[in-house]
């Protein structure tokens, strides 16, 4: 009797060999094929191993000097590859792999898998007792499973040089466990004590992660100041960076991993969730793991360039640790100003980056000279609308070379004064005197008129006008003035302060107090402190300060005025009644 075998019709319907066959026969008309001998399932293909048949007149030797078009090339290795993936398939019980199947006649590998589970699942599933046993069916070894036939073993589903027959005795004991384990999972004592594993599982992830939050919160700032280092007058430097950056990324990565890992290992508890948790994750691997791009003769996925991308963080933060090194350890040391040291650190970290960037791509395989295209569309994107950064990009490195405008200049912008505290790639931080941090765009300092304080020798002159009444004895205040100036211990006595009378003005007489200061930032102060001095100076030898006056003077005479008929009949009754005289003669 032919024993029987258990198949999903509908599925099998979909793999027509008569369509694979007419594929295959048109792909080597084409020309694309090569007699390159089919490796054994789960191999990969090199596309450099790939051969072409020589044609009819030619010698090997002529066509092996005659490469084929790259795409040629990557478009069957990409369609072997393919083939050599769908020629196996697992067979898994409650979300584990058991074995692997191959393709066997017209049953593509798929179909077989499909139906042993099918099969696996419904004893699993049922409290029957089962019986495994291995048979001879059309002279190959045959697993049947409670007299009903489970699979065939095949040449191509051995391993490790085994023969079908112990291939088939390896199978059956591997699936003996499998089943026993299945149905042991599913008795009400297994969940219960998964249920209490799950939950410790789960309470002992929430301590861990409130002790490693607690554990950050405490060593984070110290870890920052210590990778960022200090400016040139000892205070840390504030500024966000690829450090942040990159400690930020690997928190939120731990943490996804840590949940992940956390919701895989209690689905793997019970056989349902396993069963979910075993698709979940084969398609996150082959979603993760299948190539995305390609870029000359190497394709990149979703892994590769998650990887390239965490590395060129790394490198960034690198440079900037390094950068950070050398300001506060070397630069510190020569004695150079900040400006300067802040021109060479800049310069520093992004040759740094650069240069580590080009290194690290060229080590993991990508030419450069490939990335001419995506150059290209960056140029038309940086002509259209990236047009604003490029300009601010590069009025910040002509502030960085030509050190018109440096880190510690006291400046005046428009409406914001203060002081320089970083240059970056697109824009410049000033701290104004109300210590508010304003963001400028770099390219504000190229296009607008800038007043730079600190430009090459910060001592300034400052104007001081001071109003006094005409009474006043002109010397006493120009003497008084001058005291009040050498008084103030940050007015510099070379220059020596003066003082200018600048005329006779509407209610007073016009002075200017002109003075040298070294610190250009505490201007307001020192003027602030100065004028209090001269009020009480001037109050002490009795000199007044005038205020605006206006005069206004009234001129009495007639005026005509017409009144109508009416009112002047009312007016004469009123005058009339109240015994003012005659009506006639006032009027």
């Amino acid at each position: 009797m032919k024993p029987r075998r258990t198949a999903n019709p509908s599925r099998i319907g979909n793999f027509k060999p008569q369509i694979r066959a007419t594929l295959i026969t048109l792909l080597a008309l084409i020309g694309l094929l090569s007699v390159t001998p089919m490796p054994r399932a789960g191999a990969t293909v090199n596309p450099s191993h790939l051969k072409w048949v020589a044609p009819v007149g030619q010698s090997q030797e002529a066509i092996a000097r005659t490469e084929p078009e790259p795409y040629i090339a990557q478009f069957r290795s990409e369609w072997l590859n393919q083939e050599l993936q769908q020629a196996q398939a697992a067979v898994s019980l409650d979300g584990r792999r058991l074995f692997f199947v191959t393709r066997a006649g017209e049953y593509p590998a798929d179909v077989r898998a499909n139906v042993i589970e099918t099969q696996l699942q419904s004893v699993a599933d049922s409290a029957m007792p089962f019986e495994l046993e291995v048979r001879q069916t059309n002279q190959l070894p045959a697993i049947y499973l409670n007299d009903r036939l489970l699979v065939t073993v095949t040449a191509g589903d051995t391993e490790d040089n085994f023969t079908p027959q112990a291939q088939a005795e390896i199978w059956m004991q591997d699936l003996q466990e499998a089943l026993e384990q299945a149905r042991r999972e599913r008795q009400g004592r297994f969940i219960q004590r998964s249920l209490i594993h799950a939950i410790a599982i789960i309470i002992a992830i929430l301590v861990l992660n409130r002790g490693l939050t607690q554990m950050w919160r405490r060593y984070r700032q110290p870890l920052r100041d210590r990778f960022r280092g200090t400016n040139s007058e000892g205070e840390t430097d504030n500024s966000i960076g690829a450090i942040d950056l990159l400690f930020t990324l690997l928190g939120t990565v731990f943490r996804i991993v840590l949940a992940g890992g956390t919701l895989l290992y209690i689905a793997n508890l019970f056989p349902l969730t396993r069963q979910w948790s075993y698709q979940i994750t084969t398609v996150l691997v082959t979603s993760f793991t299948t190539p995305i791009i390609t870029l000359t003769e190497r394709s990149y996925s979703v892994i590769d360039l998650l990887i390239i991308t965490g590395m060129l963080i790394g490198v960034v933060a690198i440079s900037g640790m390094a950068t950070n090194a050398l300001r506060s350890r070397v630069l510190r040391l020569a004695g150079l100003n900040r400006g300067a040291e802040e021109a060479i650190s800049i310069v520093t970290k992004y040759s740094l980056i650069i240069i580590g960037s080009v290194v690290l791509l060229q080590l993991w395989g990508l030419d450069i000279t490939s990335l001419t295209i995506v150059a290209s569309a960056l140029g038309v994107g940086i002509g259209f609308g990236f047009q604003d950064i490029a300009k601010n990009f590069g009025s910040g490195i002509v502030l960085v070379f030509e050190r018109r405008i440096q880190i510690g200049d006291f400046v005046e912008v428009g409406q914001y004064v203060g002081t320089i505290e970083r240059i970056g790639g697109r824009s410049t931080t000033i701290q104004t005197l109300d210590r508010i941090f304003i963001i400028v765009p770099n390219s504000k300092f190229l296009e607008t008129e800038v007043i730079n304080w600190s430009h090459r020798n910060p001592v300034s002159r400052l104007h001081l006008p001071v109003g006094v009444a005409y009474t006043s004895d002109v010397r006493q205040v120009e003497n008084a003035l001058l005291d009040a100036a050498k008084g103030h211990p940050d007015v510099l006595l070379v220059p020596p302060p003066r003082v200018f009378f600048k005329g006779f003005g509407s209610s007073s007489l016009d002075f200017e107090l002109l003075i040298w200061i070294s610190e250009p930032s505490q201007q307001f102060g020192i003027k602030s402190d100065l004028y209090f001095r001269i009020f009480s100076l001037l109050h002490h030898i009795g000199v007044e300060i005038p205020f605006a006056q206006r005069d206004l003077h009234v001129r009495s005479g007639t005026l005509p005025v017409q009144l109508s008929p009416e009112l002047e009949q009312a007016l004469l009754k009123w005058l009339d009644r109240n015994g003012h005289g005659n009506p006639g003669e006032m009027l």
